[in-house]
């Protein structure tokens, strides 16, 4: 058979007059959506907008859900009890499953952003209140997590089917961590050596780190973000050689 991977890619974040990527162009390139949900970034009808797109062109959607940080786009950590934090889940899962369903679509996994997605990738306790919350709304959602990190084993054995996922644009660690932001070369711009590692992780399981050391990887989703310079090209670029590679390109939902 045919290697698969799903390619995946953060939507709906515009907001206002105030424009984040162009997830028109996106969406027919990527076949799954983690959508704003009005936390860190998005408003309704930019929302409702971006999931039209998704269903017109089969993209499944997940909930992008994260902490309450508008001012910081989701990115700055926040200490919240773990009541809060299922609330919010809740919260923002339930808001985007109505304006899924009136645009003829359905929520179908989880993606945490920013500063949740790390933290909880390690951190039990807010690890346990986001699963609490997807469990609360609907126990068949799948838990998008980092791949290798104890989050997915949490969810799994909370009784939430997981998907790994891998960052095209970024540098990881020989510990199978994210580069911080705050180091060089954290962050790829170079769209043929993205697309050439992620061919090489789609294919062999195997990436490599920021020492030059390989890393086996098990992932079955690559994250573009589509809020970088140059998203869209790169995006292109790495589905355009993942398809020359042999490489079917199909969403775990």
């Amino acid at each position: 058979m045919a290697p698969q991977i799903d390619l995946n890619s953060d939507l709906g974040e515009s907001y206002g007059a105030w424009r984040m990527g162009d997830d028109a162009t996106m969406l027919e390139l990527v076949s799954s959506a983690n959508v704003a949900c009005g936390y860190h970034a998005g408003d309704a009808l930019g929302i409702l907008t971006t999931l039209g797109q998704a269903k017109e062109r089969g993209v499944a959607v997940g909930a992008h859900v994260s902490y309450p940080d508008r001012v910081g786009f989701g990115r700055r950590n926040m200490d919240v009890t773990s009541a809060e934090l299922t609330a919010d889940v809740i919260y923002q899962i339930g808001a985007l499953q109505g304006l899924a369903k009136a645009a003829g679509t359905r929520v179908t996994y989880v993606k945490p952003h920013g500063a949740l997605y790390n933290t909880i990738a390690g951190d039990a306790r807010q690890a346990d209140a986001v699963i609490a919350g997807m469990l609360a709304v609907d126990p068949t959602l799948v838990m998008m997590g980092l791949a290798g990190a104890p989050i997915l084993e949490r969810a799994k054995a909370a009784g939430l089917p997981v998907v790994a996922e891998a960052f095209a644009d970024r540098a990881y660690t020989p510990q199978g961590t994210l580069v911080s932001r705050r180091e060089a070369g954290a962050v790829l711009h170079d769209p043929e050596l993205v697309a050439q590692r992620m061919l090489r992780l789609a294919t062999d399981g195997v990436i490599e780190a920021i020492d030059g050391s390989i890393l086996q990887l098990d992932a079955q989703s690559i994250c573009i973000h589509g809020d970088s310079p140059g998203a869209v090209a790169m995006a292109a670029r790495v589905r355009e050689v993942l398809l020359a590679g042999g490489v079917e390109i199909r969403s775990f939902a």
